[in-house]
């Protein structure tokens, strides 16, 4: 195999705990985690020597050791000594810095890409172990689906396929250090914790109004007084008739959650054509239908 393409799909947060501070600095979670239908797009190419070059179409992305999906080819071409050379192309649709796991789902990609394209025979589990030493939403990018994490993300329970929703994304024109809002939030003085072991319940029930019902993010209370246009976006969703609406991760991203299309475009349409929102999405979950013990996507 000299060449292989690969789709490294986006995260949302449908509900986002924290639970404390730990002593090595970061933080306990508990997280409801889904995949869904917005991609960059990753081909492989082998080389015959030359070691591991990067390139992307975002002249502002890093092409060294600093781009996590460098570094996930380096960690597994250093154990298993692959010793030629491989190109990684990256096509970048998910906005970056986003809240959206963007670049630990390319970097997830590149891990099954260059298992798969070296016949390193690792398994899921095997890859989500070394996954772990890129970054903590790497495990769950590489399973992908709907998924309960725990701890810092890394610690991963499978969930049934959460009930089908229109999705409609919208990212703002602003930045969010992930370090500014977990450095401000008060963890041990949270007044409100969303209840994810519920929520994990209404997904198990297929129940889509219980699930969005449930949502909730605790990462809100430090983005949203820093950034109110994440608390417009959510309004205008909820105006435009989602079930819920919500930031993902630590932001700025807002999802909605909607239970008919015409609702979801309505929402698509005011937001891409207003000032609110820089990027806009219309999509849905991405499931796995197929449970696999081998370490292969779907593309």
């Amino acid at each position: 195999m000299n060449e292989l393409k690969l789709k490294a799909m986006a995260k949302i947060n449908l509900g986002l705990d924290v639970l404390r501070k730990r002593e090595d600095g970061y933080h306990d979670l508990r997280m409801i985690m889904q995949t869904v239908y917005l991609y960059d797009q990753i081909t492989l190419r082998r080389q015959g020597s030359g070691g591991i070059s990067v390139q992307t179409n975002l002249s502002y992305l890093p092409v060294n050791e600093d781009n996590l999906v460098f570094r996930a080819a380096k960690l597994l071409m250093d154990e298993f000594s692959v010793d030629e050379g491989l190109q990684i192309e990256l096509v970048k649709h998910i906005p970056v810095a986003a809240g959206l796991a963007g670049g630990s789902s390319d970097a997830a990609a590149v891990l099954v890409g260059v298992n798969r394209m070296y016949d390193l025979g690792l398994t899921q589990e095997e890859l989500m172990a070394r996954a772990v030493r890129i970054g903590a939403d790497v495990p769950y990018c590489v399973m992908r689906g709907t998924a309960l994490a725990e701890g810092i993300g890394e610690r991963l329970t499978r969930l049934p396929d959460a009930p089908d929703l229109h999705v409609v994304l919208a990212k703002p024109a602003v930045h969010v250090s992930t370090g500014f809002v977990y450095g401000n939030l008060k963890a041990d003085a949270l007044a409100y914790h969303p209840d994810i072991d519920a929520q994990a319940q209404a997904i198990r029930d297929g129940d889509a109004y219980r699930m969005a019902e449930l949502m909730g993010n605790v990462l809100e209370t430090v983005t949203i007084p820093a950034y109110p246009v994440v608390a417009e976006i959510k309004d205008q969703m909820m105006r435009a008739g989602a079930v819920n609406a919500m930031m993902s991760g630590s932001g700025p991203s807002v999802f909605g959650l909607f239970d008919d299309e015409t609702k979801a475009r309505r929402s698509y349409d005011e937001l891409s054509r207003g000032d609110l929102a820089r990027s806009v999405f219309l999509t849905r979950f991405f499931h796995n239908r197929k449970r696999e013990k081998k370490a292969v996507w779907q593309p």
